[in-house]
Order: structure tokens, then C-alpha cells, then sequence
């Protein structure tokens, strides 16, 4: 398994690409660029195309040459990423202490219906 470390890291740009291609699965640039316009509508295909290539040489994406339109998909699960993320965010900022990760978060503003979402996940696994 490879260590979190050696998993390449997004930048904000290329997990909004991955946040928009994650419920499409696999997509063309196209279908991908329709999906963050709905967001960002001054986005290019250009722009979008250039990013996934880019992604793609970093191991962030795969890609299916098979047919005229390129079909990409993510490599990692999205689950998968962001657990990576945690842990290495977790590592750096708060020196491995998930207490102080999830105490620092609770700081931040969770609302009402979160909290009690987040209680009823701690009683069910103590369960």
C-alpha cells in the first residue's frame, strides 16, 4: 500500500475538477467542463482539458484513450482522497492528534443538526 506521503496532493483547483467529475465517474472534458460551469461559469474548456492533462501525468486521473473523445476518471475514490488528506492535514497541523483536529473543527461552526448527526455516529460505533 502506498504511504499517504507518496500519493500526489490536489490543488483547490484540481479538487474542484475532481469534486465535479466524482459523481460522473468517468467523463470527457467536455462533460466535465459543462459540470463546473454550472459553478464557476467563467471556466474555459481550455482551461479544463489543460488541467486534466496535467492531473493526469500527476496520477491524479486515469485515462481511456480508446475512443476519439478521451474518457477520464479519478484514481482515487473520493472517500479514499480525502482520508489521505485528513491524515497528512492532521499530521501537519495538529501533530497527529484527531482530538485536536475534530475539537478545532467543532470550534469552527458545526450546526445543530451536524452535532447531533455527529453524536448519533459516536453512540452507534460505541454500540
Amino acid at each position: 500500500m502506498a504511504k499517504t506521503s507518496d500519493i500526489p496532493k490536489p490543488t483547490a483547483a484540481e479538487l474542484d475538477l475532481l469534486q465535479a467529475l466524482w459523481p460522473l465517474g468517468a467523463a470527457t472534458a467536455k462533460q466535465v467542463h459543462e459540470a463546473m460551469a454550472l459553478a464557476k461559469p467563467a471556466i474555459t474548456y481550455g482551461t479544463v482539458l489543460r488541467l486534466m492533462q496535467i492531473m493526469h501525468g500527476k496520477g491524479l486521473l486515469i485515462r481511456d484513450e480508446s475512443q476519439r473523445s478521451h474518457v477520464y476518471a479519478p484514481a482515487q475514490a473520493q472517500d479514499s482522497l480525502q482520508t489521505n488528506l485528513l491524515k497528512d492535514l492532521m499530521q501537519k497541523a495538529f501533530s497527529g492528534s484527531a482530538k485536536a483536529l475534530v475539537l478545532a473543527a467543532l470550534r469552527t461552526g458545526v450546526s445543530r443538526a451536524e452535532r447531533e448527526e455527529i453524536e448519533k455516529m459516536l453512540k452507534d460505533e460505541q454500540s
